[in-house]
């Protein structure tokens, strides 16, 4: 295994205080509206989601699913969890982590039972090391501004890690200049974060905010405009150990 990069407590605890103060302050300047999975802008990205997970497990050879161990870092209310299960991984062989304990409770109630939700810092996550075929993150990195801190937590998620299984990873790669409480996270730092594994990569969903403007005058819109590489912003790897 990797040497792992030493972590500093109270450096650690100063960064997750932070982040905690981040989603608050999204949270009170974002109307939660814009989220509403009615939206065409919200379902149209996830179901672009879905497919790219589809060609996810067969490019990387992971079918059978039912048998998969998976670990979220940031489950939020559980939403990909929930989406996981729609492709055939069974709720017993899922845990999900969430530092913010309303995003946690949430998850717990929406979850089926059989799902393990454990609260609080992933650094501080005590589970076997290489006890999950997959760990996935979405969404986590973006909102995390300190370097170090970042390279911790992916040591973290590495050491969980079976070999021959890896690191699921969905984020954006662009800064967004209108919060600055997020930074992108581009492909070649996550090849930094995680230096052994191996590579694959797809870039998806459109823009947000061209989303949001072209999905209300026609829903196919979005997959016109997503068409065009320069507009999406995410990018979906996989990290193979």
């Amino acid at each position: 295994m990797a040497e792992q990069r030493p972590i500093d407590r109270s450096e650690a605890a100063g960064e997750t205080e932070r982040v905690r103060l981040r989603y608050e302050r999204r949270k009170a300047a974002i109307s939660m509206s814009i989220y509403n999975p009615l939206n065409p802008s919200v379902y149209m990205g996830q179901q672009e989601k879905e497919r790219a997970l589809i060609r996810w497990i067969q490019q990387a050879d992971l079918a059978p699913v039912h048998d998969r161990r998976v670990l979220e870092v940031g489950c939020g209310s559980g939403g990909n969890l929930l989406q996981l299960m729609k492709l055939g991984f069974l709720p017993q062989n899922l845990v999900g982590n969430e530092l913010l304990e309303d995003r946690a409770e949430l998850a717990g109630t929406l979850l089926p039972s059989a799902i393990r939700i454990i609260k609080g810092n992933a650094l501080d996550l005590d589970l076997p090391e290489e006890s999950f075929d997959i760990v996935l993150q979405s969404t986590v990195f973006s909102s995390i501004l300190d370097d170090k801190f970042q390279g911790k937590l992916a040591d973290k998620m590495w050491s969980l890690v079976k070999p021959g299984g890896g690191v699921l990873w969905y984020d954006f790669i662009y800064n967004n200049p209108k919060n600055s409480d997020v930074r992108g996270v581009p492909i070649r730092s996550i090849r930094e974060l995680f230096p052994a594994g191996e590579f694959i990569t797809w870039r998806i969903t459109l823009a947000p905010p061209i989303s949001r403007i072209v999905t209300k005058i026609h829903p196919c819109l979005y997959t016109v405009f997503n068409s065009i590489s320069l507009f999406r912003t995410h990018v979906l790897c996989w990290v193979r150990k």
